[in-house]
């Protein structure tokens, strides 16, 4: 497994990376009620929020496949790594606009975790296209 990833760092933040993601996801998709009162947010939004978690269930199961499933490892996938970091980069950007910016419907629950967590994945997904080019770029 280690081999796949050149070293344990990468494998690591690899895991750390779509972790993060997989326990979003789950909120979003399974724990919708919480995740929205938790928010302030009105139980209307419910479709929408599993809609976006679907997106997210789907890059962590491309990650499990790529990572222990596909023969060929890591080999050939920069386009899942940069689509990853271009949602990362996108998700970010707009959670920075609409609660810095644009601020429709916040509230007093409103917390900052929109900017906080999309920025670490950004980070994370960055060291990872940059750390393991010579693997996703064959």
């Amino acid at each position: 497994m280690i081999d796949k990833f050149g070293n344990a760092f990468y494998l690591i933040i690899f895991l750390a990376h779509f972790i993060i993601v997989g326990a979003y996801a789950y909120q979003l998709v399974f724990d919708t009620q919480k995740f929205l009162k938790g928010r302030g947010v009105d139980k209307t939004a419910t479709l929408l929020t599993r809609f976006g978690g679907a997106f997210m269930i789907a890059l962590v199961l491309m990650a499990i496949y790529i990572a222990f499933v596909r023969p060929g490892g890591l080999e050939a996938t920069w386009a899942f790594f940069n689509l990853v970091f271009i949602i990362n980069v996108s998700i970010l950007a707009t959670n920075f606009y609409s609660l810095k910016i644009d601020k429709t419907g916040l509230t007093k629950k409103t917390r900052n975790d929109g900017i906080y967590a999309p920025l670490v994945l950004v980070i994370i997904s960055a060291v990872l296209c940059y750390g393991l080019a010579d693997k996703i770029y064959v």
